[in-house]
């Protein structure tokens, strides 16, 4: 079986992507929804490709950037940039809930660009973490630890 990487799961309520190893293999990482950092779970591999339907199941590059973005948003709370950002969705998803109405389309693309670069800042932070910088930022999450 040939699959393109990165390839892009839902796994129950978690987002989960695939890569390829140096050495070919694939390598699996889930949402830690206490953390917001994608982490290795190479046990969920054969359950992603061979699940037929359920609570598994594909998902576009798009689809899994808003359903991280809406965990760590619904999870996660600090400040700086990143939840000035989630605060603006939270905001539109508050006017449309009174209005009892869905996001318009307007306000749909807004929410995606505004995930696809709050997706890319967290990217940015773990990468210098891991690089042994200091944060940038501080959070928590609501999840009990």
């Amino acid at each position: 079986m040939t699959i393109e990487t990165p390839a892009y799961f839902r796994h129950h309520d978690s987002p989960y992507r695939l890569d390829k190893t140096a050495d070919g293999g694939l390598a699996g990482y889930i949402l830690n929804w206490r953390t917001g950092r994608f982490v290795e779970d190479n046990d969920k591999i054969d359950d992603v490709l061979f699940a037929q339907a359920g609570d598994i199941g594909a998902l576009t590059e798009q689809q899994f950037v808003i359903r991280t973005e809406d965990l760590r948003r619904e999870y996660l709370r600090g400040g700086g940039p990143i939840f000035a950002l989630y605060d603006t969705i939270s905001a539109m998803h508050s006017v449309a809930r009174e209005e009892g109405r869905p996001l318009s389309r307007e306000e749909a693309a807004l929410k995606v660009s505004l995930y696809r670069r709050t997706f890319r800042m967290w990217e940015d932070e773990f990468a210098r973490l891991d690089a042994g910088e200091p944060p940038t930022f501080s959070y928590t999450s609501t999840l009990a630890q």
